[in-house]
């Protein structure tokens, strides 16, 4: 194999001019993830040219949290249609709530909320009291039903938030679903909820497929697709897909997904010079543990390898 032609792209101003290998960028990745102690998948795509780089694109993957974009989607859709006003409120009781570390799930009294602020929290702090409000009102049915119609049949919930938690105390014979640093990993992973075949999944491609068609005003009216878009712009946790890009330029528009062995992001992209990019980076640490910098730091490493390598395909701007 030919070695690179190229190093790193510019962050800002035209594109770049010189393009590495596509095998070399995957050698790369390789590297990176064992170096972070993790597996992983990979998907980027220019939303305007189609130009792509994938790694192990259309590999079945947990979405974790990443599974609440197509909620998003169904609840403007369906604000759309006139089905829903999302400036109507609801009331949250303090009790009955999904367990979470955030948000609503962990707030002591009964909130009124506007539903398109509900989204807000599921979105920027990943709430999951929040979510299971949604998915309860629109139905995880109806959601599996938006997708297929978008093409997306690989995007599948299995579930609420609240559903998971259920399956870990099941499965895992009372222990705190919210501290499983105490769980043995091996019973850890066989819980079900950990594994493709029972679990909310997509591919790394489906996700940046439905990201590319918000971005296009494709997955709903434009009103509500900005709307998303200002929303997934809102996320409070930058330190992963956004370690990638550190230029105040660039903006980054995500939504992260954790659950135990699986830390994701997926996102956009957008830099000065117009180019927009859709994002999505699933690993699978080798490691439980929750706080893991090398594994979060790896998502900005490969998405920003995989963008460089998209952006020397064009031509230069």
């Amino acid at each position: 194999m030919e070695e690179s032609r190229t190093t790193a792209g510019s962050l800002s101003g035209g594109r770049v001019r010189a393009q590495a290998e596509p095998e070399q960028v995957r050698r790369t990745i390789d590297e990176a993830f064992a170096a972070a102690g993790s597996g992983g998948f990979v998907h980027a795509v220019d939303i305007d040219s189609g130009v792509q780089f994938e790694y192990g694109a259309d590999n079945p993957v947990l979405l974790a949290s990443v599974c609440k974009i197509p909620v998003l989607v169904e609840l403007y859709a369906r604000g759309d249609e006139g089905i829903l006003d999302l400036s109507s409120r609801v009331h949250v009781q303090e009790s009955g709530r999904s367990p979470g570390p955030t948000g609503l799930s962990v707030m002591l009294d009964p909130v009124d909320v506007s539903l398109r602020d509900l989204a807000y929290w599921m979105m920027s702090v990943s709430d999951n009291a929040a979510t299971d409000v949604l998915c309860d009102l629109l139905g995880i049915d109806a959601i599996n039903a938006r997708m297929a119609g978008l093409g997306l049949k690989e995007v599948r919930l299995e579930g609420t938030c609240r559903d998971i938690y259920d399956a870990f105390d099941e499965e895992l014979g009372g222990v705190d679903a919210l501290d499983l640093s105490d769980a043995e990993a091996e019973r850890l992973r066989s819980c079900r909820v950990l594994h493709v075949p029972s679990a909310t999944r997509g591919t790394p491609r489906s996700i940046t497929t439905l990201l590319s068609m918000m971005w296009r005003d494709q997955a709903a009216s434009a009103g509500a697709c900005a709307a998303m878009r200002r929303i997934l712009g809102l996320q409070v946790w930058p330190h992963r897909l956004r370690s990638g890009f550190p230029d105040d330029r660039v903006t980054v528009a995500g939504k992260t997904g954790t659950l135990p062995f699986v830390r994701n992001e997926v996102g956009v992209v957008e830099y000065p010079d117009g180019g927009r990019y859709a994002v999505a980076v699933f690993t699978c640490p080798d490691a439980l543990a929750y706080v893991n910098p090398p594994a979060d730091a790896v998502i900005g490493t490969v998405a920003r390898a995989a963008v460089d390598y998209i952006r020397a395909a064009q031509p230069a701007g």
